[in-house]
């Protein structure tokens, strides 16, 4: 039992999520929304392919949606309409986390998956995704966005811990719905290994 209490307040001390709603041992339940979450590096994009892949949900990388020709930012209205728009289908499954339309989604989804993964390890799978797919657009981002080295983007990955990742599992705290948190590459393919798809009868 004290074990267990240092655990929680262990992850309590990290920014990730205590609840019954924590990490899951064991995969299945009903998922028809879903939302995954975590630094660029994380594995975001991957995972939720895998998993669209065994579960047949609909996949929708933000990112797509989000950018414009040239790396151009959506505005703010335009993007909240867009979401607005993107949650209002019956079915799905969103990499990307946003923070600012986080909380319209997370109504919405009935799972939400955070990938916790160690920081050195989001910043060097984004410098070699860079270096292997410099100025070509990789399949989840809009036409026109190729890999490109941006030192503002590297600072985020590198601050992501302490500046974002508080804000979001604070929310997953609130959230109603089931939370399963990963912390490895490990902990993923295992999930999906033992992943059965359920569905509503």
């Amino acid at each position: 039992m004290a074990e267990a209490h240092g655990e929680v307040r262990a992850r309590r001390a990290a920014g990730i999520p205590t609840s019954g709603r924590g990490v899951e041992a064991s995969a299945g339940g009903i998922m028809e929304r879903v939302l995954i979450l975590g630094s660029p590096g994380a594995g975001k994009t991957t995972f939720a392919r895998r998993l669209a892949e065994r579960s047949g949900l609909p996949l929708v990388h933000l990112d797509k949606h989000f950018w414009q020709p040239g790396w151009v930012e959506s505005s703010p209205d335009e993007w909240q309409r867009t979401v607005e728009k993107l949650v209002q289908q019956p079915r799905w499954i969103m990499d990307g986390d946003y923070s600012r339309t986080l909380g319209l989604r997370l109504q919405r989804a009935d799972t939400a998956f955070l990938l916790d993964t160690p920081r050195w390890l989001n910043l060097t799978r984004v410098m070699r995704r860079v270096a292997i797919g410099y100025g070509r657009t990789r399949p989840d981002l809009a036409d026109g966005c190729p890999e490109r080295l941006d030192w503002e983007f590297l600072q985020y990955v590198w601050n992501y811990p302490r500046k974002l990742r508080p804000r979001i599992a604070a929310m997953l705290e609130e959230y109603g719905g089931k939370v399963v948190t990963f912390r490895s590459s490990r902990e993923i393919d295992k999930y999906l290994a033992e992943y059965a798809p359920r569905t509503r009868v």
